[in-house]
């Protein structure tokens, strides 16, 4: 399985700007996840930090118990074995065939035969579609190519963690949604832990296990795709729907005047732009037929069963419509439009639980309605998938 990433307070400036401050969060291991925010948040910056190209002010980035922020540079050298990075170009070398450029790594890093270096390569170019495509050289080929030999090459050293910055970057949306199946297969084939930086509102709707979105300097929210797609939070909620109604604006955010103005304009009839609103939990893309079923989705589904009873009605309302048949009778759950569903005591309050850990105590965990005792964090198990074609649930 990945590695889980452990990030506890970061901040990053440059000067006297502040790029973002205080962001927490844990990358569940195993689980594609997502980070989303509007243009020039920092999420980029946000993704070298991690892998250690950029040193952060203040914080602790945790990986298999170093630290990357503070540990030696041959300890961080070692660290970075763990990573496979995908560029938004593919930040492949012009002047190499595709089959040198992912057998760089191997070259750098490992003392491996160049017989060893050969089947691992043609390994991993086939499974990104790229068989018989070895000896060409980056420039010709078309954009979606340059982006699938990049994750060939990040793929090499059988990392434990991927870095995705901006995958739809130069694509158009149909190749967008094949690197995005793609992603889901090769996490599905290594069970490797995903962070995908992205604006990309259909990619953020139907590919991630996880979301999280950086606005004003600040991490807004992290957690299971269900939590974040039915949350009301405005900036996230605008974000999702790509509408200017709402608090981001042009200049990232908007004054109250804007505000007022703007909610006028929309009164009188104004389109507010953006994609249809899309209520509930839209389906997430699931692996290719004859590709094993993805653990990292069978542990969020479990892991949002067990915190469901803290969120609002109309969210867990949701989340069961969006669970198959069989899921919900796994769970012991079942829709029920107009009335809260009962999926457990409610404590005190309505507030979200923290989602930045996607962990619970013991007495916090939901009660399934027939199951007795609450479930222990990862026993729940969700059923395999009947249908596993695209789009499928």
């Amino acid at each position: 399985m990945g590695a889980e990433v452990v990030i506890e307070g970061l901040t990053k400036s440059f000067g006297k700007q502040t790029i973002w401050r205080d962001v927490t969060l844990t990358l569940p291991p195993g689980e594609v996840s997502a980070m989303l925010g509007p243009s020039g948040t920092g999420k980029s910056v946000f993704l070298k930090s991690m892998i250690g190209l950029l040193k952060p002010d203040r914080g602790r980035c945790v990986i298999n118990g170093v630290d990357i922020v503070t540990c030696s540079e041959h300890k961080l050298y070692e660290i970075r074995k763990l990573f496979g990075v995908l560029f938004q170009d593919g930040a492949l070398f012009g002047s190499m065939n595709l089959y040198d450029n992912v057998a760089f790594p191997l070259r750098e890093h490992t003392k491996k035969s160049e017989t060893e270096i050969r089947r691992i390569v043609l390994e991993k170019l086939d499974m990104t579609g790229l068989n018989g495509a070895d000896k060409k050289l980056p420039g010709e080929i078309s954009g979606g190519m340059r982006k699938r030999a990049g994750l060939a090459r990040a793929l090499v050293l059988d990392p434990e963690i991927i870095l995705v910055d901006e995958p739809d970057s130069g694509l158009d949306p149909v190749r967008t949604t094949y690197i995005s199946q793609l992603f889901l297969d090769v996490n599905a084939q290594i069970d490797a832990t995903f962070l995908i930086v992205t604006h990309n509102i259909n990619l953020a709707r139907t590919v991630p296990d996880n979301l999280g979105m950086l606005f004003r300097k600040e991490l807004v929210m992290f957690g299971p795709r269900e939590v974040l797609l039915t949350s009301e939070e405005p900036v996230v909620k605008q974000f999702l729907n790509g509408k200017m109604q709402g608090p981001i604006g042009m200049s990232e955010e908007k004054d109250s005047a804007q505000m007022a103005a703007e909610q006028a304009m929309f009164d009188a009839g104004h389109h507010a732009g953006g994609v249809e609103d899309i209520t509930g939990v839209p389906p997430q893309m699931q692996t290719t037929p004859g590709v094993q079923t993805r653990m990292g989705a069978v542990r969020r589904k479990d892991r949002v069963m067990e915190i469901m009873h803290r969120l609002p009605p109309a969210a867990q309302e949701s989340i069961i419509e969006s669970l198959s048949p069989e899921e919900q009778r796994h769970y012991g759950v079942r829709p029920h439009r107009g009335q809260p569903q009962q999926v457990g005591a409610r404590p005190q309050g309505d507030g979200v639980p923290n989602q930045h850990h996607g962990q619970l105590p013991a007495d916090q965990v939901a009660r399934i309605p027939g199951g007795g005792q609450p479930p222990r964090p990862g026993t729940h198990r969700m059923p395999p998938p009947r249908d596993n074609g695209p789009g499928g649930r």
